[in-house]
């Protein structure tokens, strides 16, 4: 036994090395590209963590009027990833000067099961909202952006800003709203009452790990759970606009997702943008043209550009 122990004190002190390591790169990298970092910021009202948000803000604006905000939600299957995966894109959107950037932790379900992944996202843009006037940000102008589990929880942000289930209590900043004004969907589960994956024949496979850590069991085992999970079931008229990006052989989470949502969300009249990545599989969405059409997308919500946004199908990366 005190062996075990003090092999857990050691990875766990590598593993705190590691992390901070990580931080240090990102505080020189901001440093150097004049970005305002504020690292491990609480927005649940405890020192979890992951309940903690990070925050990018330009030192040189290029208005003085308060600047949009893009809350980027990580992926890794609500398992595993964290924040810092997105600060080297949080650091290049806010050296334009035109946004703040937001990265947000969530619990993972090794700690925590659902709905505590959508309750942790919905306190964090609470968060952001509550703290808008002290970092002169615009509290009317928030986008959502993320990969996989990320983009399955930004969706839910997009499609839930009426559903009080969903809502929770966490965090000192409860009488702020948790609603977006733009989703960046990237290969994202959007309805888990079909699969996330399905067979050569286009059978559905139900034996799904991170699903079942998420859910608590597979989505037919887990019916309700599926159902209130999944951000097919709360499209409504007065969701925000959405851009979705997909890889048409993605084989962790299938096509017929992205077809799924952006259907649903044209059918109510919701702007949604839909834009294919022909032969790519589940990182296809690296592909360089998907951050230049996504911050395009989210200039044109959020900034009131006069743009073009092309939504013509990608051809994946060799």
């Amino acid at each position: 036994m005190k062996h075990i122990l003090v092999f857990v004190f050691l990875v766990s002190a590598a593993f705190g090395q590691d992390l901070a390591a990580q931080k240090q790169k990102v505080r020189d990298t901001a440093a150097t590209n004049q970005i305002d970092l504020r690292l491990d910021l609480p927005y649940a009202g405890n020192e979890n963590p992951k309940q903690m948000v990070d925050v990018y803000l330009p030192k040189k604006r290029n208005s003085e009027k308060p600047l949009p905000v893009i809350a980027l939600i990580h992926g890794g299957g609500w398992v595993n990833g964290d924040r810092l995966g997105y600060a080297a894109q949080a650091i290049q959107l806010a050296r334009t000067g035109d946004y703040a950037a937001v990265t947000v932790g969530y619990r993972l379900t090794k700690e925590a099961a659902w709905p505590a992944q959508v309750h942790d996202c919905k306190a964090a843009i609470r968060w952001i909202r509550a703290h808008a006037k002290e970092l002169n940000l615009d509290a009317d102008k928030i986008a959502v952006w993320g990969s996989s589990a990320g983009g399955h929880l930004s969706s839910l942000l997009g499609t839930s800003g009426d559903v009080k289930e969903l809502e929770g209590n966490l965090g000192p900043h409860t009488s702020f709203s948790s609603r977006v004004q733009a989703v960046v969907n990237l290969c994202g589960p959007e309805d888990f009452t079909q699969a996330l994956m399905f067979d050569k024949e286009g059978k559905p496979i139900w034996k799904d790990d991170a699903v079942s850590g998420l859910l608590g069991g597979n989505a037919q085992e887990k019916p309700a759970e599926a159902k209130a999970a999944s951000p097919l079931t709360y499209v409504s008229q007065d969701d925000p606009p959405f851009i979705t990006f997909h890889g048409t052989k993605d084989q962790r989470v299938a096509f017929r997702h992205a077809e799924t949502i952006h259907a649903a969300l044209q059918k109510v009249g919701v702007t949604s943008l839909f834009v294919p990545i022909t032969d790519g599989g589940h990182s296809s969405v690296s592909h360089p043209e998907v951050k230049l059409r996504g911050q395009q997308f989210t200039d044109k919500v959020l900034r009131g550009l006069e743009t073009t946004i092309d939504t013509s199908a990608l051809q994946a990366l060799k």
